[in-house]
C-alpha cells in the first residue's frame, strides 16, 4: 500500500493530472521536476480502505505514531495500534514513492537544546508498521511542520522554536543526511506574548517545485525561496507582509498552481492570494474570518488545506472546536464559507482530507479522539458519519490512498 501526503501535499499524482488538465506548461513544470509516482498499484479507489498514520504529542499517553484502517463505505476507524515509538512526532509527510514516513520530533528549547530532530521510518507495507533509518538534527528547537518537495530528494522543516527553516537531502533509500540549508528569520511583530521573536510554522512547496513558502507567525510574513531542485538549497527570493498581529501558521496551494491559503492563528482567518509561479509572488485577493461568531480571547485557528478537487478549502478553529469549509471560486481563487461544524472535541489542531476526496478525519488533541466526517461532493459540506475512534494527543492526520 504505498503513501501519499495531504495538505497540498495533495497526492502527487493527483497534482500532475490536475496540471495537464490546466495546461500543458502546468504539465512540463511537473516532468521537470522529475517526480517519483507511486506504483500504479497504489492508486486510491473510492471502496479501497485507507490507512491512517497518526502523528502525537507524547506529553501524556501517547508514546508515538498510531495507525488506523479506514472504511471507505461507512467511515468506520479500526484501530492497527503503535506503529512506532517516537518523541513528539508532532506533523508527519510521506515520501512520494511511498516507502518512508518522515516524523517532526518536536523537541528543544524547554529543555534547553538548540535543535529538534526529524526522523525517518521504513514502512512495512503489509502491515504498516515502522522501522526507524536515521535521524538528523532539524536546524533549530521545535520542528512542527515538515514537507518533500515534489521529487522526494529533499524534506524541508520549519522550526517554530529555533525561527528557522532547513532542507535536508535524501537518499534513494529514502535516508537523511544533514541539513544543505539552515536559514534563520529575524523580526519581531506587535502581539507581546507570541510575537517577540521569529516562529516558523510551516514551510510548502509549490506545484512545479520551484519555491517554498514559509509561514512564520512570529514576524507576519510569508517568506519566499527558490528551491533548488537537485541540491535542495534554499536562497531568499520575496516576502509578503499580513495584517499586524494575524499570525500566518499554516499554508496550501491550489493544485492549479494559481492561488495559496494562509490561515493566520491569532486572528482566525484565512488570506487568499494569487500565486505568480515565476517569481514567486503572492498578491493579497481576500482575507476573510473562519468563525461564524465574533473572535473570543481563546480562540486560534490551525490547518488548512484544499480538498483534492481545488474546490473546497478546509481550516480548523481551537477554542471554538470547529472545522469551517469554503468554497472555492474556479476562476479567482477567492473563498465563501459554507459551513463551521462542531469538530465533534476539544482543539481540532488537524485534520486530513481523503485523497479520494469522500471523508475528512478530524483530530482533537485535547480531547484524544478523532471524528469521520463525510463530504459531500457537490458542495464541500460535512456531514459527521458518527464514526469516532481514540488516539492519545492526536495532532497530525496522513492519509495511505
Amino acid at each position: 500500500m504505498g503513501w501519499y501526503s495531504v495538505g497540498m501535499q495533495t497526492t502527487r499524482h493527483f497534482i500532475c493530472l490536475m496540471l495537464a488538465g490546466a495546461g500543458a506548461g502546468f504539465f512540463t513544470g511537473c516532468e521537470s521536476a522529475s517526480i517519483r509516482f507511486p506504483s500504479s498499484t497504489s492508486a486510491a479507489r473510492p471502496d479501497d480502505p485507507a490507512r491512517i498514520y497518526i502523528g502525537t504529542y507524547t506529553r501524556k499517553d501517547s508514546k508515538g505514531i498510531y495507525a488506523f484502517e479506514l472504511d471507505r463505505g461507512n467511515g468506520g476507524l479500526s484501530p492497527l495500534g503503535l506503529m512506532a515509538e517516537a518523541a513528539n512526532p508532532s506533523f508527519l509527510a510521506m515520501n512520494p514513492d511511498g516507502r518512508t514516513l518522515y516524523a517532526a520530533n518536536e523537541t528543544g528549547s524547554s529543555r534547553g537544546e538548540k535543535t529538534g530532530a526529524v526522523s525517518a521510518f521504513e514502512i512495512d507495507t503489509d502491515t504498516g508498521a515502522l522501522a526507524l533509518t536515521g535521524q538528523q538534527p532539524s536546524g533549530g528547537a521545535g520542528p512542527c511542520h515538515l514537507t518533500l518537495d515534489h521529487t522526494g530528494r529533499h524534506l524541508l522543516v520549519a522550526n517554530y522554536g529555533g525561527g528557522s527553516v532547513a532542507s535536508l537531502p535524501v537518499d534513494e533509500s529514502g535516508r537523511l543526511a544533514p541539513a544543505s540549508s539552515v536559514i534563520r528569520h529575524t523580526g519581531s511583530s506587535v502581539n507581546p506574548q507570541r510575537q517577540k521573536a521569529p516562529h516558523a510554522h510551516s514551510i510548502n512547496v509549490s506545484p512545479d517545485n520551484r519555491h517554498a513558502i514559509a509561514a512564520d507567525l512570529g514576524i507576519d510574513q510569508l517568506l519566499t525561496y527558490a528551491l533548488d531542485r537537485e541540491k535542495g538549497t534554499l536562497t531568499a527570493r520575496t516576502s509578503t507582509r499580513l495584517a499586524p498581529g494575524a499570525g500566518p501558521r499554516h499554508f496550501a496551494f491550489h493544485p492549479s498552481g494559481r492561488f495559496a491559503y494562509v490561515i493566520n492563528e491569532l486572528h482566525c482567518t484565512i488570506t487568499v492570494f494569487a500565486y505568480e509561479a515565476e517569481s514567486g509572488d503572492l498578491s493579497e485577493r481576500q482575507t476573510l474570518s473562519t468563525l461564524d461568531v465574533p473572535l473570543q480571547k481563546g480562540f486560534s485557528t490551525a490547518e488548512v488545506q484544499v480538498h483534492p478537487s481545488g474546490r473546497f478549502l478546509y481550516g480548523s478553529n481551537r477554542g471554538h472546536d470547529s472545522i469551517a469549509v469554503f468554497s472555492i471560486h474556479p476562476e479567482s481563487g477567492t473563498l465563501r464559507r459554507v459551513q463551521v461544524i462542531s469538530s465533534g472535541g476539544v482543539t481540532p489542531r488537524n485534520f486530513g482530507v481523503d485523497p479520494v476526496g469522500g471523508f475528512l478525519i478530524a483530530a482533537n488533541q485535547n480531547s484524544d479522539n478523532l471524528v469521520v466526517y463525510r463530504i459531500d461532493a457537490s458542495t464541500g459540506r460535512l456531514t459527521p458519519t458518527g464514526h469516532t475512534a481514540e488516539c492519545p494527543t492526536p495532532v497530525c492526520v496522513r492519509f495511505a490512498p
